[in-house]
């Protein structure tokens, strides 16, 4: 047997015997995914820590390609790689952050620890050949994308990967699902199953007793103790029924006891160079230990503030309440409210934004403090305006809950308070008007928090909420098609945020809408150097390259974004126009259909499809295409225009003249012209076809067009004659 391998059994041991028999290729590396251990990125960073510094010694260039998701992903990895680029967090005070990852931000990573791994291994010496993933069903979403991406990339005979999980169906990520690795496990991996053991490994994975003392382990309190110190010190993962019962069967005082210890050990480790550890299991250990409000509470809310800095934000929801459990809103009034708002903060971003909205509700009814509920108005006002999928967002209740934001913050005693959030509030607003389609409202909401934030704070203070307002702006300019402004914007933005790929991307954006197609390609690279590989960068500057007569580039770009985004529809559509261009159709067909795997409704995958099937031959298929395509969009003017040559083909020239008319009058180009006026020739009305031809000439000055023009005016001389 070969391949990537998903193995399923009710306990670990018998995993492990099903793992055995595979005769999976060595070296091997087991990773532990538990999430408990190291947080994000438990499994991919545990394989990075063991090959990456001898690589990245070897070939210094891979640092250069991939330091951002190797110090993102494996803290540890942070000494051997390029820093990060954080201009404005140097000018910001303490605890300002400007702005958060997108949600997506995460599978990029993945993509690039994928990428760091298909460059190195395959030159690499002595590294595992075998990797095996075990207890997958408790890994954080971050290790979910990167084996879920892994799986699809990554040749069994480069890396075998084997995923070792429990017996029941992997549940998918909490929220708006990023990559699905029950389908890339369905896909790509073999299952391999097995029924519980029988006889003695009977019991194995069944719950410890909670009352007494267990009847998995032995009667004697020595033995009891050993065993329930083994479960504390395995960071409490295990599925041996003998120590998991043993520590239940201990008095809360003995078990906190057993966690201070370990927090202990791990806290030397961490102190060692293991850092990663700050993110899982020490926390874990003191929230657990004898100080579980004072360390603990600190040791999360460390965790918590790094692994949203970095967009991991399933994780840092988990860690708010975890903390928050310990918690009671009388008597910890000030952590309690931080823990919740940063759980409700994390959910919305991270795409769950109905358990948002609960935990919103539940603060309410839990304060009484202004500033608390002026910044509930403001984020369920958030929720209705962005967080929400489009079909539930509701531009009235986003205004009435920033209305209700604004009012209050216009009420706060200290001076500079007051300033900021009726700023930052007006800032909410802003985006409401947007999505209401007042774009000048919207601006002059922003103008005037710019103004007021210069006016009536001092310099240097909320640094970031100034650029986030000019980001804003810069964005409402873009949308209402003030390009010119919006790159202004920008300028003011990369001076304070040099870093941030954001910028770079949106300004490519709008210099392409500018015409300059080539500065956008520069932009579109710096984009590539900011941030782990996406494929919307690939595929925009890949059209940019394609504006510039770069088809080539153009091409390699557009294969970049598949890699990524198998079913990405513009990247296949781009792709497959330059295959047929090249004359190619085969492959333009191949390059149609994965993209119609992904998205079987696109209207201009189902038009090219109809085109290549016609160039094929296979006309039937081709209008079952092309009638596709138009119920889809029905204002799709190359669907109108391929249909009018078929009918041509036909010799129904009056339906193709029909359906030209309907292409030329959406979208008046110059082919539709030259080939309109072709079928009116064909029905001898010289005149009109003149008319197309001219048209056509005037804009191209394509010989052919002045040929059909000269026989056509000679045609129509004769027939006045």
């Amino acid at each position: 047997m070969s391949g990537h391998y998903w193995i399923s059994a009710p306990h670990s041991r018998r995993r492990e015997q099903l793992r055995d028999a595979l005769g999976l290729p060595g070296p091997s590396l087991t990773a532990d995914a538990h999430r408990r251990l190291r947080g994000p990125y438990t499994a991919a960073g545990t394989l990075l820590r063991e090959i990456a510094p001898e690589i990245l010694r070897a070939r210094p260039e891979l640092a250069d390609r991939h330091y951002i998701e190797l110090q993102q992903s494996t803290h540890e990895l942070t000494p051997l790689v390029p820093p990060l680029v954080r201009g404005i967090q140097e000018q910001s005070s303490a605890g300002e952050i400007s702005r958060y990852p997108a949600r997506l931000h995460s599978l990029r990573v993945a993509h690039g620890l994928v990428e760091f791994l298909l460059a190195a291994l395959p030159d690499a010496k002595g590294v595992p050949r075998t990797l095996v993933v075990t207890n997958v069903e408790h890994a954080d979403v971050t290790d979910q994308e990167f084996l879920a991406v892994a799986l699809r990339r990554i040749p069994a005979q480069l890396l075998t990967i084997v995923v070792c999980s429990g017996p029941e169906p992997l549940r998918e990520q909490p929220g708006e699902v990023s990559v699905s690795l029950p389908d890339a496990l369905a896909t790509y991996a073999t299952s391999v199953t097995g029924p519980a053991e029988t006889g003695a490994g009977a019991e194995a994975g069944a719950e410890p007793e909670r009352d007494g003392a267990p009847s998995a382990v032995a009667e004697d309190p020595a033995e009891i103790r050993r065993a329930a110190r083994a479960y504390v010190d395995g960071d409490c993962v295990g599925d041996e029924p003998g120590p998991a019962a043993a520590y239940a069967a201990l008095t809360p005082s003995e078990r906190a006891a057993l966690h201070e210890r370990r927090a202990g050990e791990l806290t030397e480790r961490v102190e060692a160079g293991e850092t990663s550890l700050r993110l899982g299991a020490l926390p874990y250990h003191l929230l657990r230990g004898t100080d579980p409000v004072g360390a603990g509470v600190a040791a999360a809310r460390r965790a918590l503030d790094h692994c949203k800095y970095l967009g991991f934000y399933h994780i840092s929801a988990e860690i708010s309440e975890a903390a928050r459990a310990l918690l009671t809103a009388e008597e910890h009034p000030d952590t309690w409210w931080y823990f919740i708002r940063e759980a409700s903060a994390c959910l919305a971003a991270g795409g769950r934004p109905d358990e948002s909205a609960a935990l919103q509700h539940e603060a309410r009814t839990r304060t009484l403090s202004a500033t608390h509920h002026m910044k509930l108005a403001y984020e369920t006002g958030m929720l209705y305006a962005r967080h929400y999928p489009p079909e539930r967002r509701d531009e009235s209740l986003a205004r009435a809950w920033v209305n209700q934001a604004i009012s209050i913050s216009d009420l706060l005693p200290d001076p500079d308070e007051r300033a900021f959030f009726s700023v930052f509030n007006r800032n909410g607003l802003a985006l409401v008007e947007v999505r209401a389609g007042r774009p000048d409202e919207a601006l002059r909401l922003l103008d005037e928090g710019i103004e007021r934030l210069d006016r009536e704070l001092g310099l240097g203070k909320r640094s970031w909420h100034r650029t986030g307002l000019r980001y804003n702006r810069a964005q409402v300019n873009t949308m209402s098609g003030r390009l010119t402004e919006a790159l202004e914007d920008y300028a003011e933005i990369l001076a304070a945020d040099e870093g941030f790929s954001d910028h770079y991307f949106n300004r490519g954006v709008i210099l392409r809408k500018l015409g300059r197609a080539q500065e956008a390609v520069d932009e579109f690279t710096r984009t590539l150097s900011l941030e782990p590989p996406f494929p919307e960068a690939f595929y925009n500057r890949g059209d940019a390259r394609l504006e510039l007569g770069d088809a080539k580039g153009a091409l390699a770009d557009f294969d970049r974004a598949l890699e990524l985004d198998p079913g990405h529809p513009e990247a296949s559509l781009g792709r497959a126009g330059i295959l047929a261009d090249l004359g190619d159709t085969a492959a333009a067909l191949e390059s149609v259909t994965g993209g119609l795997a992904q998205h079987p409704q696109h209207p201009y995958l189902l038009s090219l499809r109809g085109r290549l099937l016609a160039e094929e031959g296979d006309v039937s298929a081709a209008r079952e295409a092309l009638e596709a395509a138009l119920r889809n969009d029905p204002e799709l003017a190359e669907a109108w225009a391929v249909r009018a040559e078929l009918a041509y083909l036909d010799g129904d020239l009056d339906l193709s003249v029909a359906d030209f008319d309907r292409a030329v009058e959406l979208a008046d180009r110059a082919d539709f012209r030259f080939n309109r006026g072709v079928v009116h020739e064909a029905a001898g009305r010289y005149g009109e076809a003149a008319a197309d031809f001219e048209v056509a000439l005037a804009a191209t000055g394509d010989p052919d067009a002045q040929s059909h023009l000269d026989s056509c005016l000679r045609a129509a001389g004769r027939a006045r004659a």
